[in-house]
């Protein structure tokens, strides 16, 4: 067995068999020869169901109001500003089932960013950027469209897809046909008309709409929505055909989101996924449709192939495209990613709910493991450079105080994925299964998304296995609200923690590993909830 030399974070160096870190070497002699096998950490590998954070003293001013949940997309030198920021630390997956263009626009709204998924063309992933960096905040592209010869009963199919109310009826049933009429629940009762009865039967024809030309302001589009007391306005081109509508509750939703993620122009700011392969055609397409930061989409980031895809985009763009790079789990990797030039370093391998990596490969590490050590990594090349790298949790989110958690431990920001594929803006459709309504979700790794890109390690151009499963989540609602609902309870968390930031957060958390017995006790317990209990008569 053949002992190579390896370089350790201090610069110095280290054979297998004397490994300066928490890992404990196992020496064999084998004929008369020193030898050395794996090596075996210490401590075991843990999640973030393993943790809880210890309170710590809040004064009278720690109230969720007053905490700032803005952190870092990119790195920075010491007493700089990063050149992207986000105002929440939420980012979505780079997957085919949760990272579309509308994802990204309903997330940047909220202050987050989504890094749409690389596993198509290049020229549809690059139509997503330019449609995100073209949204005019208020502006709306129809989704829900159909045709007059479609009946009553497409209507309600397309309502029970979308959840949206409103439908626009166009010569081709496209959100860029001719715009012919509208249909909304106020048009049609189900219990009085047959499901096959024609749209052009009950639809509001064009001659009795209100609606404008696409080149008015928003502020003119709501005037007239308020002067005419309608709830949505179409904006016409001047061929009549739908460009646009504006919604009465967006003026409200626009006044109600202060924490848009938007670049210099007041346009949302959007990321998007590269792979080790074909980022030469790829990065420049990109680049040209305005994104604002890539991705190395890999589900193990410790590789050559990575710092090539950086040092080809450093060689062409310099520092002017940021670039993260992952994923890693321990000091060793983000090492190697930062000096490679990443502009953050994603953390997670075998972590993600439909993610079967650990099973099929038997690699990976458990998520709070990974995060504290690479954290701690993070910070010691801070140290040394004064360039601080964020880090990106990436998998093992199953509770929104797991969010809360992985900040504590170091995270600038989480990606999530699984989280975000429950919502209306995810690309999947809505699913009713028994009553109940859900959304599909799979892994890049799966035989459904093929991605094998993400996997590659040189060899052939093809999935050999899967690395990730196909399958269900329960249908959520909006983004906004349940967003909302999260960063509720992770600013709450911090108040209870004496925190009004995440750097503050990283550096005064308390943490205390529980047992599978106090894991129990957490929950509800020696109760019978009432949910849970038959139908009777109060007594």
């Amino acid at each position: 067995m053949r002992c190579t030399e390896k370089k350790n974070n201090t610069g110095g160096s280290f054979t297998a068999a004397i490994h300066h870190s928490p890992i404990l070497p196992i020496i064999l002699q084998i004929k008369g020869k020193e030898s050395t096998m794996a090596f075996i950490y210490n401590e075991p590998s843990r999640t973030f169901g393993e943790y809880l954070l210890v309170p710590g003293y809040s004064g009278k001013d720690c109230i969720p109001a007053n905490v700032s949940l803005r952190t870092p997309l990119v790195k920075f030198k010491k007493g700089e500003e990063p050149a992207i920021s986000i105002n929440i630390p939420m980012v979505s997956a780079i997957m085919q089932a949760v990272s579309n263009d509308t994802m990204a626009i309903a997330l940047a709204r909220e202050g987050g960013i989504s890094f749409l998924y690389g596993s198509q063309s290049i020229e549809s992933q690059a139509q997503m950027v330019r449609n995100v960096k073209s949204y005019k905040a208020g502006f709306v592209k129809s989704d829900s469209n159909l045709r007059p010869d479609s009946t009553l009963a497409d209507v309600l199919d397309l309502h029970d897809a979308t959840g949206h109310s409103t439908v626009a009826i166009t010569d081709d049933g496209t959100g860029n046909g001719i715009l012919l009429g509208i249909v909304t629940d106020k048009d049609y009762r189900v219990s009085r008309m047959e499901l096959s009865t024609p749209v052009s039967e009950f639809m509001t024809p064009l001659n009795k709409l209100v609606y404008a030309k696409d080149d008015i302001s928003l502020k003119e589009a709501n005037d007239i929505i308020w002067e005419h007391k309608i709830n949505s306005l179409p904006l016409v081109d001047k061929e009549g055909r739908l460009k646009y509508f504006v919604f009465r509750k967006d003026y409200s939703n626009h006044k109600a989101n202060p924490l848009e993620s938007i670049d210099s122009h007041k346009r949302y700011i959007v990321g998007a996924g590269i792979n080790t392969r074909d980022y030469a055609e790829r990065v420049p397409a990109l680049v040209e449709a305005g994104v604002d930061c890539l991705c190395i989409d890999s589900s193990e980031g410790y590789t050559e192939w990575q710092k090539i895809t950086i040092q080809w985009i450093r060689e062409h763009y310099g520092d002017s495209v940021k670039v993260g790079a992952g994923n890693v789990v321990d000091a060793e990797g983000f090492r190697f990613l930062a000096e490679s030039g990443a502009d953050f370093v994603k953390v997670g391998i075998g972590g993600g709910s439909i993610c079967i990596t650990r099973e099929q490969k038997g690699i990976g590490r458990g998520q709070a493991t990974a995060m504290l050590d690479v954290a701690k990594a993070r910070d010691e090349y801070y140290k040394e450079t004064g360039i601080y790298v964020p880090i990106c949790s990436d998998g093992g989110i199953v509770h929104d105080y797991h969010i809360t958690l992985a900040l504590a431990m170091g995270a600038d920001f989480v990606m999530l994925g699984r989280y975000f594929s429950r919502f209306d803006e995810s690309p999947t459709q809505k699913i009713r299964i028994n009553g109940n309504y859900y959304k599909e979700y799979w892994g890049e790794g799966s035989n459904r998304a093929r991605n094998w890109q993400r996997y590659d390690m040189g060899g052939a151009s093809k999935l050999s296995f899967e690395e990730g499963v196909d399958a269900y989540v329960p249908y959520a609602g909006s983004l906004k609200d349940n967003v909302g609902a999260t960063l509720s309870k992770v600013r709450s968390t911090m108040c209870n923690c004496g925190v009004l930031s995440i750097p503050e957060l990283q550096k005064n958390a308390k943490l205390t590993v529980v047992s599978a017995t106090s894991i129990v006790e957490g929950g509800s317990h020696d109760v019978i909830l009432k949910n849970s209990m038959p139908a009777g008569n109060r007594l």
